[in-house]
């Protein structure tokens, strides 16, 4: 049975308090590097495009397009179906520490495909389990709850509504060591190649760590939300 008496459905909220503020601070914290690192210039004053194209060169990967596209800047992404990285036109077209590092972490994803990194595969996988499963769950689990005080199906839709949760939450899991390669791989390709002196690769960091915060605070979130599933869940 689930109930609505002491750990409710929005008196449970609470315990996703930590994970709401601690998101708050990481975004502030990601605005804050990209807005400095974006108005300072990198050394070789090669915009975030050319550093992709030179990365993706020094690494065999010549057939992998760099696209630019229609969109603000941090959305660009990797597209592992047409195996091309593509930029939006602020960090193509910039010569700025930001849009340097950001378009090689993007190109850091296309190295992972290409070597057969393991944890990418994993995550390619998920994808379509999570797309059905994170659409479903609290649909299912606010049923359950309803259901379960006056018939047996509720705790039946409570618990694959849980169940879809927990891919959710494996997905997040499964993408933080993803994202935090893909900018440690980057930071490598970036020194080895000799694109960064010594001050872009300080900034670089920043802004790379500053962004790899975002998954730890998206995986944090969930994990805070499957908890809450769990509270709400009677054990009487």
């Amino acid at each position: 049975m689930y109930y609505y008496g002491g750990w409710g459905y929005y008196t449970s909220m609470i315990v996703l308090i930590p994970a709401m503020i601690f998101t708050i601070i990481v975004q502030a914290n990601i605005k804050s590097a990209y807005s400095r690192y974006s108005q300072i210039r990198n050394s070789r004053g090669i915009t975030g495009a050319q550093a992709a194209r030179m990365v993706l060169d020094a690494n065999g990967l010549q057939n992998v397009p760099v696209n630019v596209i229609r969109g603000e800047a941090l959305n660009d992404y990797y597209d592992p179906s047409s195996n091309s990285v593509n930029l939006s036109s602020e960090i193509a077209g910039t010569s700025s520490i930001a849009a340097m590092c950001i378009a090689c972490h993007e190109v850091g994803h296309a190295i992972q495909y290409g070597v057969g990194y393991a944890p990418i595969k994993v995550r390619n996988l998920l994808v379509p389990v999570v797309n059905l499963t994170s659409r479903f769950s609290w649909p299912l689990i606010i049923l359950g709850l309803v259901l379960s005080t006056t018939n047996a199906y509720g705790s039946l839709f409570f618990n694959i509504g849980t169940l879809c949760f927990v891919f959710v939450v494996l997905f997040h899991l499964v993408t933080l060591p993803v994202e935090v390669n893909a900018s440690s791989r980057a930071l490598k390709q970036m020194r080895t190649i000799g694109i960064v002196d010594d001050a872009d690769y300080t900034g670089s960091r920043k802004v790379l760590r500053a962004a790899a915060m975002t998954y730890v605070a998206a995986l944090a979130t969930a994990v805070a939300s499957l908890l809450r599933i769990m509270l709400l869940r009677d054990r009487n």
